[in-house]
């Protein structure tokens, strides 16, 4: 009698670079190795769904192209020719040229450079231990989040709201400046469950027409950057028709009666001529939110990366205040949870070694940095030496012509850490094979809802592949780094870390896999008053100490408005660049994380460039044709794509496409911005101003 074997099931959590962080359920198969990945029906949040591109996992975790010995480059910077060695004399050699840098030119020339390629806190954070020991180079990470805190934390002095699960229990709810069916599936899944179960409405705010454009009752497509001056008009809405909760606003906003005053212009068709929407879109979306009590603002993080992208997100938020919206249940703002979690770091990051005179360097701005513009190196040495761990900087960041001159430095040195062959470790001097998240132990807090949750080690690595915290701790051993942190494995990091926040142990967040740290509803909905001594919610920001950011002002911080209002200062469009790019998500990709499976690569085809028939028939161009776009920082082919649902003079790349697959070779960053979006940096990705013709 045939005997079919059925899967057994483990729990784990996704380690990507998203606010959903879903729980998972995993397929592991009798011959050892894992199946399918599905959303756990356990957790509230994630209630039993994830994207697609998780849930084929299996997919990138066997990939025949997946990095599993150490290399060392032997041809020339960039050529991609490398040869096997063993990892003794990898880390050897990655040790011998810090010590090299360090002797030279000082501790600072080494700079360690990470990002979100796990968002577990051992494996993703360990990196800052080494660093902080050694008095390395810190990093400002800007590349996603600052902007979006900053203009959050302006409005309430925190960076939390209500519990995101409630968008079940609302009758409106605005999903703005995310994608979320691409980005934030579980942000959709409640939406729809309120659709179904209360008739709720679901608004979507964006700059193209997304899938959640179009699954939406009230789509609104406005012109990039422009977000600020919707809000301005529906504020203004709400003060001329009484919707606005004036008792409410007595009680909990610094500045009331200013707003109402400095509003008074910032009428419906003022903000048609900025957004390019029609007065009656304005007129509707004002009067649904205003006669909704219980809406629900989903802020995401896309509308925010834009020059004037912290003042459009404190003013979207301010909305809420207005409305007097916080204080019903399935009503308010939300953006991020990350203040709810209290987490004690210190063991993982060497926090308690950190040396403040240690320079900061941004590493949105690595293209400078990298090149020795003396802005970007803030009076110090130049880099000499880089680890990456979790980060693909050759695709991902800004200014890509600089980043590529500067990994091209024959005198740098670059040690990769990565799972796959990327356009940055193809700049290395030494390849390391790392683990994938079911490989490994970690931990994982979910900023876009409430969770706490382990992903435990569920399966063998490849032989090869060694784990984040291993690097660095075999790295510390041999530049003779002292601290309690690097003799610690992962989980007993984790147990620490948990101990030390007053959350218990390991063992008991294994038995329960998550914890729920959502606040109560009166500390979630700013009941007792908003995170500022007075308790009010704050419509005039001090832009200068908002408690986002442990660096200074930078940018044009001065010149920011003191009111919610739209502030002009947009890369726009003018004669030899009129076309403004938007550089969004692509739905199968993470970043550049699963650019490299075949059935995502697949379905996004080929990088493609969004752009309106009458645009395209105007330049004669026919859908599929050969594109170029550009602007001083460089050019980039791509295809056209006819697309209707964009304003006149937008145009669309979705990514993040590896450099290679473009046409030419050269990724779309090269045309975006590194410069710093006030008050504490970040990088402009969707505000930029580009030529376009045909090849």
């Amino acid at each position: 009698m045939n005997v079919t074997l059925r899967p057994d099931f483990a729990h784990s959590a996704c380690p990507h670079d998203c606010p959903s962080t879903c729980a998972l359920d995993v397929e592991l198969m009798p011959d050892g190795r894992i199946g399918r990945l599905r959303g756990s029906s356990d957790n509230s949040y994630t209630a039993g769904v994830i994207c697609a591109k998780v849930g084929r996992y299996a997919e990138r975790l066997y990939h025949p192209e997946r990095l599993t010995k150490p290399l060392i480059n032997v041809g020339a910077k960039g050529e991609g020719r490398f040869q096997e060695i063993s990892w003794e004399e990898a880390l050897d050699r990655v040790a011998d040229a810090f010590v090299t840098a360090e002797r030279q030119f000082g501790a600072e020339s080494v700079w360690p450079y990470k990002y979100a390629g796990t968002m577990g806190l051992v494996q993703r954070d360990s990196i800052e231990r080494l660093r902080h020991v050694k008095k390395y180079s810190r990093s400002h990470d800007t590349i996603c989040v600052t902007p979006a805190w900053t203009g959050w934390i302006a409005g309430t002095g925190r960076l939390a709201g209500p519990d995101p699960r409630e968008m079940a229990q609302s009758d409106c709810i605005v999903i703005w400046g995310t994608n979320a069916v691409t980005t934030q599936v579980n942000v959709m899944t409640h939406a729809i469950r309120a659709r179904k179960s209360r008739g709720a409405k679901i608004v979507a705010v964006d700059v193209y027409e997304t899938e959640t454009v179009r699954q939406a009752d009230l789509g609104l497509v406005l012109r990039p950057g422009s977000d600020a001056a919707l809000a301005c008009a529906v504020m203004h809405i709400a003060f001329r028709d009484g919707y606005a909760d004036r008792a409410y606003m007595a009680k909990y906003a610094d500045a009331p009666a200013e707003l109402e005053a400095h509003l008074k212009s910032r009428t419906p068709e003022w903000a048609a001529a900025i957004t390019g929407l029609s007065v009656a879109e304005i007129e509707a979306f004002g009067k649904l939110v205003g006669t909704t009590p219980r809406t629900f603002f989903r802020l995401g993080y896309g509308f925010t990366r834009s020059r004037n992208g912290v003042v459009s997100m404190h003013a979207a938020q301010s909305i809420a205040t207005v409305l007097g919206l916080w204080q019903r249940e399935g009503a308010g703002a939300f953006h991020n949870n990350g203040a709810i979690f209290r987490l004690n770091k210190t063991m993982i990051e060497g926090g308690d070694v950190e040396d403040d005179s240690v320079r900061h360097l941004d590493h949105s701005r690595v293209g400078p940095v990298l090149t020795g513009e003396a802005d970007a190196l803030k009076g110090g040495p130049p880099v000499k030496a880089m680890i990456i761990q979790n980060c693909n900087p050759m695709t991902v960041t800004p200014e890509q012509d600089k980043v590529r001159r500067g990994f091209l430095r024959d005198d740098l040195f670059v040690c990769v850490h990565e799972q796959f062959m990327t356009d940055t470790a193809k700049m290395a001097d030494i390849v390391l094979p790392a683990t994938m998240f079911l490989e490994h132990d970690d931990i994982y807090k979910a900023g876009g809802q409430q969770s706490i949750l382990f992903g435990p080690k569920l399966v063998e690595p490849p032989e090869g592949p060694r784990e984040n915290i291993y690097v660095i701790n075999e790295l510390a051993k041999r530049l003779g780094a002292e601290h309690p942190g690097f003799a610690m494995t992962a989980r007993e990091h984790v147990d620490w870390m948990l101990r030390h926040s007053g959350l218990g142990t390991l063992a008991e967040l294994e038995e329960k896999r998550f914890f729920d740290m959502q606040p109560d509803f009166e500390t979630a909905h700013y009941v007792n008053g908003f995170a500022y001594p007075d308790g009010k919610f704050r419509f005039k920001p001090d832009w200068a100490n908002v408690k986002s950011s442990n660096i200074g002002p930078m940018g044009p911080w001065r010149d920011m408005p003191s009111l919610p209002d739209y502030w002009p200062v947009v890369e726009e469009a003018d004669e030899t660049h009129p076309f403004r790019l938007v550089t969004a998500p692509a739905r199968n990709f993470l970043n550049t994380s699963f650019s490299e499976t075949a059935t995502s690569s697949v379905r996004e085809g080929r990088p493609t460039l969004k752009l309106r028939p009458d645009d395209a028939a105007r330049l004669g161009i026919a859908d599929g044709d050969a594109v170029v776009i550009g602007n001083h920082r460089g050019r980039v082919e791509l295809n056209a794509e006819l697309f209707d649902g964009l304003q006149a003079g937008v145009v669309v790349a979705e990514g993040i496409w590896a450099n290679r697959a473009h046409r030419g070779g050269v990724g779309i960053n090269t045309l975006t911005g590194s410069d710093e979006i006030a008050p504490f940096g970040g990088a402009a990705f969707h505000d930029t101003k580009v030529w376009l013709r045909k090849l």
